[in-house]
């Protein structure tokens, strides 16, 4: 059935999806029993839970534990198509998409490209530091991590046990507060077990934000916890700060403060995955494209765009909605209506988002909850943390694993995926010239 999509083909109005993202899935499914053709192109053949990608990186969990195969998604959809490729450039004067497969002809295109790390500019960071948005650069901080624990427990030089020893999270929003929490249950649950020469005084785990508080989109009283509850485990916190400079082996903060430290994770911002093609003009801030309320390009008639990279500016979201994946979950089920819509003739709804809350794992037993009205800390939280997450995982299979995964973890307090499977050679990283 897949040639049928590769040109003009049965007549139904086509719908084409870039990226396999919770927006993108979720427009493809929410398009199941419509009379359109979908059509989904991805670069990846399967689809990533990205809120637990801090757990593959700190070996927590299996790397196939958060991705699920697109095509498995839709078994059994009649209307859909799937194709692994590289978009090139969207065509909007001709209605169709360049990939390295070829042209794909769109009646209407949804782009769902998410986002990528935002380094605002700074080469030098870019190419040292390590970020942390998809499995591949998730397994590379596994390997990184893990080498560097490998060498620090034979080296005879002090200085540079030290700087293998010292990792620096860079970002206090979620993902930052929730990969440094991790590395800090890691030095104390897992270091002296695996590492009988190391102590965990030997590990320093710092935390880099650029705002007054962590987790600055959620509640005073969560921020308040987050940095609480970290501080307790030994993580060395910077409020207010900025990172300006890392050289792979010094860097410096401008608080006037420098580590000397082989493990730096950037997890300081995000920008947009904007494809060629999409006049920069409607491109703001965070390389996000402008759409109206119902998720229309700014200036195309048929061109959507929804999730990390789109910006809708209303007067409701003057800024945008935030870059959360239930903004994209919503955002996918709602636009698939309207396009249904807009097929039959029929009136459009604006898009409002439902915020259902925010949720953030701090470490074992330490979570934070902005329910509502409800703010709540602590053991609690972290038990439906536990529960939204998995729960919201593709595949029953996914869910099983991660948690069994995390019972096991939960009791025993260590974990088995701590393998070098991929070498990460960190040599090429370090004498590779800096792009300019």
């Amino acid at each position: 059935m897949a040639d049928m999509f590769l040109g003009k083909s049965s007549g139904k109005p086509r719908v084409v999806i870039i990226g396999g993202g919770f927006g993108g899935v979720n427009v493809g499914r929410h398009l199941r029993n419509e009379d359109v053709e979908v059509v989904m192109i991805d670069k990846h053949n399967y689809h990533t839970f990205q809120p637990l990608l801090y757990q593959v990186a700190i070996g927590a969990i299996e790397a196939d534990a958060v991705g699920f195969p697109i095509r498995r998604i839709f078994t059994g959809y009649k209307n859909f198509a799937f194709h692994m490729a590289e978009v090139q450039k969207i065509n909007a004067d001709t209605s169709s998409v360049s990939t390295s497969l070829g042209d794909i002809h769109y009646d209407y295109l949804v782009i769902a490209t998410g986002a990528n790390t935002n380094y605002f500019g700074n080469k030098e960071i870019e190419h040292f530091t390590m970020p942390m948005k998809n499995i591949p650069e998730a397994l590379n901080i596994r390997s990184s991590v893990l080498q560097n624990l490998e060498k620090a427990a034979v080296t005879a030089d002090k200085a540079e046990r030290d700087a293998l020893l010292t990792f620096v999270v860079v970002g206090g929003g979620p993902t930052g507060a929730e990969l440094s929490g991790a590395l800090a249950e890691m030095r104390t649950n897992m270091l002296c077990k695996d590492f009988p020469d190391l102590k965990p005084d030997d590990m320093k785990v710092y935390l880099a934000e650029g705002k007054p508080k962590l987790i600055a989109a959620m509640s005073e009283q969560a921020s308040v916890k987050a940095k609480e509850f970290l501080s307790d485990m030994g993580v060395i916190i910077y409020n207010d700060v900025h990172v300006t400079s890392y050289n792979g082996d010094e860097l410096k903060i401008d608080n006037g403060v420098t580590v000397r430290t082989k493990n730096v994770f950037w997890a300081a911002g995000v920008k947009g995955e904007v494809p060629e093609g999409i006049s920069q003009d409607i491109v703001v801030r965070g390389a996000r494209i402008q759409t109206d309320e119902i998720s229309r390009v700014k200036g195309y008639q048929n061109v959507f765009a929804i999730g990390d990279v789109a910006a809708m500016i209303t007067p409701d979201s003057p800024e945008g909605h935030p870059g959360v994946a239930p903004v994209a979950i919503q955002q996918g089920a709602h636009l698939a209506k309207n396009i249904i819509n807009i097929i039959k003739g029929q009136k459009t709804e604006p898009f409002k988002y439902h915020d259902k809350g925010s949720l953030a794992t701090i470490g074992r037993n330490k979570a934070v909850a902005d329910l509502g009205k409800l703010h709540f800390q602590g053991f609690f939280a972290w038990l439906i943390w536990m529960f939204v997450h998995v729960m919201s995982l593709a595949g029953f299979s996914n869910k099983l694993v991660v948690f069994c995964n995390w019972v096991i973890n939960y009791f025993t307090k260590n974990t088995d995926n701590r393998l070098i499977i991929r070498y990460f050679n960190k040599e090429t990283m370090m004498t590779e010239p800096v792009a300019k």
